[in-house]
Parts: C-alpha cells; structure tokens; sequence
C-alpha cells in the first residue's frame, strides 16, 4: 500500500511516496514557483539521479496534477498508476484551538479550515488549496490533515494566554499557539528512545532551527511551552521574520512611515530576521560566507541569532527544572555546525557542554548523533526530523481506524529497533568517506 503525503505552501508543494508494505520512501519531490510563473518540478526517485522538469503551474491544482503526472511516468515515476495510493496526508500549519490531533478531511473539517485561516494568513490558504487540489486529482481516497498546531494544545493556560484584555481570547482566539508540532513529536519521540526513557518521563529542550524557527519546552513528553505565538512571527529571530520585539514598536513605525498595517505586517515577516540585520542574506550559510570574508553586519546577524536561542534554552531550563536532553533538529540545527557552536558556547553553567570536535563532525541527515562533551550533564543529541513520517503513519491511522492522540498513540519510530531504511542506506556510503562520524552516531540506551 501506498501513502502519498502533501505540503503545500504559498508558492510550492512538497510531496514523499511513501510504500507501507515495504516501510520505504520511493520518491520525493517539490514544485516550486506555483502560480508564479517559471514553475517547474525537482523529482528523486530511490536509486536514480534527480529529474526536472519546467511545466506552467498557474494554480496548485495545476501542481498536484504535475506531481501525479510525474508519479506516473513510464521513465521517471515509481507507480503503475494512481490506484495504489491509498491515503493522503496534507500538513496544514495552523488549526487553531479546534484540533488536538490528526483528522480525516471532511465538508465540517473544511470549514472550520477556513474558520482559523486568518490565524495563518501566510500559509493556511496554500494549505487549504491544497487539499482542495489533491481531492479533485485523488477523489476516491481518504485525505488527512495534519495540524502543526495539535502538538501544542497541552500547553497549560499560563504558557498559551497573552496579558491581553481576556475577551480577546474568548471572542477572537487571540493565544499562544505554537508551530513545527509534527517536528517537535518525531523528535521528542525519538530523544525519549535514546534516552532509554519513558516519553511521558521525559523532558526536553528542542530547538528547530530552520528558515523558520521555533524552540519547544517537552515536560513529561508533552508541549509545554513553545516559543512562536499565536502566528509564526513570535519567537526566534528566523530568515526574514523578527521574531519577538517590542509589541509598540509597529506602532511607532507606521507613525513614522505611514504604513499600514499590510505593509507592517510584511515588513516583520519577510523583510525582517537575519535579511534584516544584514541588508542581504536569509540563509546561513551565505551569512558564514559572508563572515568569513569579514562582513561585520554578518556576524552580527549570527550573533544576535544565537543570544536569542541561548535565551530561551536558559528560560526553558527554568520553567522544566529538570532537563534530559538538548535536542537539535531541522536545517540549521541539522547542518549549521557554525550556529550550534555560538548557541552552545558560554552554556557550561548551565550544565550544557558541548564537544567542539563531535560538533564539527556532525553534518549529516543520515543518522542521530550526540555533541556533549562526556562531563555535560545534559546530553546534547541531533535528530534529523521526519515530518513526513508522522504525516504517513498518522494517515494511514486514520484510515485503519486505529489512530489517537499522541499520548495514547505509539508510532513506529518510538522502538528502539526503528531503521530509516533510506537514511541507513545514506549512511553506510557516508561512513565509507567519512569513518570518523561513527563515533557520534546517538545508539538508544
């Protein structure tokens, strides 16, 4: 059986082919530039090298279209045809206070989808075309949502409320609502089977770090505190949003400028970040360029990046009292060695060492790996995340009836003898370049 998962965003849509049977990923894919013009499609399928192809995509349905297309070629797909897929899983990045857990779409879920989208101005109508694309191409199969926000909903009352005028929360929803949840759980998962832990003994500080990024207090296994806010602008200073700032701040800027509340509010999110400070660069690794050949606003940029993880992970400790891990996930957090080695120097008073060498050598999406140094009294673990997993086996859940909410639901990836299959196989060829990196790789206790 065959579980296609779909993430749409603004101007892409992402996609993985996931078989069930077999627990292996046959492709994986990405249309970009939807309804921009100059879209085209970048296509792997396991074993061969990687297929693009320019096609117009007005919409996303013209997308989704693109994708089955390619799915279904006689030379480039990995499906005789569409019948073999049986589920379809769709990340949809904010539902509101609405949904706790994964939910079969239907006529109610739609609605109350298009309830909250003025939670996720900037991703939930992507979101929302999506599904609405992928159930004209895919009418006959069941289509789920998998909520970011579902995560966070264990977040108690003082972690989730603004000191705002209460009414807001209870006429307009105005609170905390936090994101990367799919993230936050494979890897709070995953950081629960290294440890040899109980999940819902377990607690953790996760920091994703991304061009969006969030940072996520686990008490007992569940979301207890989570920096974003009721939107995804709160929090870490991220690529081009942010992130925390004085609240009076616009205020005095469209006073200033004449702004309105449009142009402020794309201003903060995609004019603002790490392209703020340094006038040019959103990714990491053109700002350690750019630091490296002595660009001062560069550096600051990193510095000011760093100052606010470090932050968090200080206030984090606080409010958990007891901390098991230190956990890094996503792109930067993943690849940055640069990033992590600013974020974790300077920690050691708070029991968190990290081992400069065991730091440099991971750089990989392939394996879980441990960075403390041996006298740490928090272990510091990168977990790659898998997004996409959570969205196949909470689809295929669904679908088998067996589905429920986190804490009394396992998945796959919770035993200890868990294998990525895809990731095992990209990890034997590194290892042959790179021996060194098996003295890091993180073995469950």
């Amino acid at each position: 059986m065959v579980i296609l998962t779909l993430n749409c965003g603004s101007s892409s849509a992402k996609y993985q082919v996931y078989d069930w049977d077999t627990k292996d990923v046959l492709a994986v894919g990405i249309v970009e530039k939807v309804t921009l013009g100059d879209s085209f499609i970048s296509h792997k399928v396991k074993g061969k090298a990687e297929y693009s192809v320019n096609r117009s995509c007005p919409t996303h349905t013209d997308a989704v279209d693109l994708i089955i297309k390619t799915l279904t070629d006689r030379e480039h797909g990995v499906l005789r045809d569409m019948s073999v897929i049986k589920a379809v899983g769709h990340r949809v990045v904010h539902g509101g206070n609405k949904f706790i857990k994964s939910v079969v779409v239907d006529d109610a879920v739609m609605k109350t989808l298009d309830e909250v989208k003025d939670l996720g101005p900037l991703h939930n109508p992507a979101n929302i075309m999506g599904i609405e694309a992928a159930k004209k191409v895919l009418p006959r199969v069941p289509h789920c949502a998998v909520m970011d926000t579902a995560w966070h909903q264990t977040m108690p009352p003082e972690t989730f409320l603004y000191a705002v005028p209460y009414e807001w929360y209870e006429k307009y929803s105005v609170r905390r609502y936090g994101f990367h949840g799919t993230s936050f759980l494979y890897t709070a998962k995953r950081a629960a089977v290294l440890l040899g832990k109980d999940p819902f003994k377990t607690n953790l500080i996760i920091a994703h770090l991304g061009n969006g990024s969030s940072i996520n207090a686990v008490k007992d296994g569940c979301s207890f505190d989570t920096s974003m806010g009721m939107t995804p602008l709160e929090g870490l200073v991220m690529g081009t949003r942010a992130g925390d700032a004085d609240m009076a701040m616009p205020f005095y800027m469209m006073r200033k400028t004449g702004w309105d509340a449009a142009a402020m509010e794309s201003a903060l999110n995609k004019k603002s970040g790490l392209l703020g400070i340094t006038g040019q660069y959103a990714d990491r690794r053109d700002i350690q360029a750019a630091v490296l050949k002595g660009d001062e606003r560069a550096r600051l940029a990193q510095d000011i990046e760093a100052h606010r993880v470090k932050k968090y992970i200080g206030a984090y400790q606080a409010i958990l009292g007891r901390v098991d891990a230190l956990v890094f996930t996503a792109g930067v957090g993943e690849f940055a060695t640069f990033m992590r080695k600013k974020i974790l120097e300077g920690l050691e008073g708070i029991g968190i060492v990290y081992d400069p060498k065991k730091n440099e050598l991971a750089h990989t999406r392939n394996t879980e790996t441990i960075i403390s140094a041996d006298n740490s009294k928090i272990p510091i673990y990168i977990i790659p995340t898998d997004e996409e997993l959570v969205m196949t086996e909470d689809a295929y859940a669904l679908m088998a009836g067996t589905y429920d909410v986190h804490t009394k639901f396992t998945y796959s990836f919770q035993s200890k003898d868990y294998v990525n299959k895809g990731r095992a196989e990209g990890l034997a060829e590194e290892l042959k370049k790179n021996p060194e990196l098996k003295s890091i790789i993180a073995a469950p206790k």
